[in-house]
């Protein structure tokens, strides 16, 4: 495959596992290059089914449908992490390559297995208990052994904030899911920064510019994102050389979405990873010369990856549902939201809204990262996601 061209190329063909706006922001670049893609998910009603060279129904979590959807594929990529593992473990050893590889999911599908991870290591991060179920966290909590306040988090199934509590009073362990967990300190955070690494088969290893993220107060899912971030270009740089160091520690392929505590006291620690495109990547289309959802494709089609650096200051905002509706979505406020200047729309074809859900972003630029952020803002206050 490296010795031919992957563009207009009907014997390159990328499979994609899961069909939401990640995927449909990977096709929009795969239709510009020229690079065939077909996508996989549950959902007849996905973004994806715009744009797919072929778009399938069927389960990415099942492993006979995956095995069987990825055949006479040049590479296998995923936009969500509950995809069968072992499907993508048996097309290895097809030769398929996969990213991440099924080694890398495995770990990361489990945020317990993720924390022992980065401790075995030798990574930064915060202290944490491993706990086997709900009941036996209760009973530590109820002992002493367990000291409150500490953050929850569920060993699998968790997402978008889901499966992440601060846990303060015994009252809040009742609204816990079961499961195997982690009882995580907390830690002064004095921002939380976001750096994309791509590594690929012929081991170069890029990094897109550390981002810095605020977080909904309620919904625990990032509300803007912002490039560049505020801290000093040293501590930047320590920032990336980290998140490459948890790449290489991975020795994953593909993009890495790396999530960092920057604390109060001057320390980095890994917080979470993913393997994929990730929210805080988004501002990359607009904001950089090559975006995170054309890096992933490069990696994939064996091609040198592109020129990272931020073009000009650039701020995200998520649009999501806004409280106390659901069904059938309908914007509200396009009208003046649309007239904002240096502001890119990007909305994610999802037919039904509900609180929080995330239903598209918008990205804002601007001469310095006042002016984008007061875009980004003034274009997300004025639109309402309704039903």
């Amino acid at each position: 495959m490296a010795a031919e061209s992957p563009f207009s190329n009907p014997h390159v063909q990328v499979a994609l596992l899961g069909g939401g706006q990640l995927g449909k922001m990977v096709l929009a670049e795969a239709r510009r290059m020229d690079i065939s893609v077909r996508v996989l998910d549950p959902s007849a009603d996905a973004p994806c089914r715009l744009g797919a060279e072929r778009f399938e129904v069927g389960s990415f979590q099942d492993y006979d449908t995956v095995v069987s959807f990825a055949q006479g594929a040049s590479a296998v990529g995923i936009e969500i992490e509950s995809v069968n593992a072992d499907a993508l473990e048996t097309l290895e050893q097809q030769g398929i390559p996969c990213f991440p590889p099924s080694r890398v999911l495995r770990v990361i599908q489990d945020k317990v297995r993720q924390k022992e991870f980065y401790a075995a290591q030798g990574l930064p991060t915060s202290d944490f208990t491993r706990y086997e179920s709900l009941s036996a966290l209760r009973s530590a909590v109820t002992s002493g052994q367990q000291t409150l306040p500490f953050v929850w988090k569920l060993g699998q199934g968790g997402y978008d904030g889901f499966g992440v509590s601060i846990i303060r009073s015994m009252d809040d362990l009742n609204a816990l899911t079961e499961g195997i967990c982690i009882a995580e300190s907390l830690v002064p955070i004095a921002t939380e920064i976001g750096v994309v690494v791509a590594r690929n088969s012929a081991g170069e290893v890029t990094c897109f510019p550390p981002v810095e993220m605020e977080f909904h107060p309620v919904a625990n899912q990032v509300e803007f994102v912002v490039c560049p971030a505020s801290l000093p270009a040293e501590s930047l740089a320590q920032a990336e050389a980290l998140a490459v160091q948890v790449a290489e520690a991975f020795d994953t392929l593909g993009l890495l979405a790396v999530e960092l505590f920057y604390t109060t006291d001057g320390h980095w620690l890994v917080n979470e990873v993913a393997p994929r495109p990730h929210n805080s990547g988004h501002l990359t289309i607009e904001g950089c010369s090559t975006s995170q959802f054309e890096q992933m494709l490069r990696a994939m089609c064996e091609l040198p990856f592109g020129d990272t650096s931020l073009r000009q200051p650039a701020v995200m905002a998520n649009i999501v549902g806004a409280e106390g509706f659901s069904g059938p979505v309908r914007y509200e406020g396009l009208g003046q939201a649309l007239q904002t200047p240096g502001t890119a729309f990007h909305i994610y074809g999802k037919s039904q809204t509900r609180p929080f859900r995330k239903m598209g972003h918008l990205t804002a630029v601007g001469a310095t990262v006042d002016e984008a952020r007061a875009r980004a803002a003034a274009a997300r206050d004025a639109l309402h996601v309704k039903a």
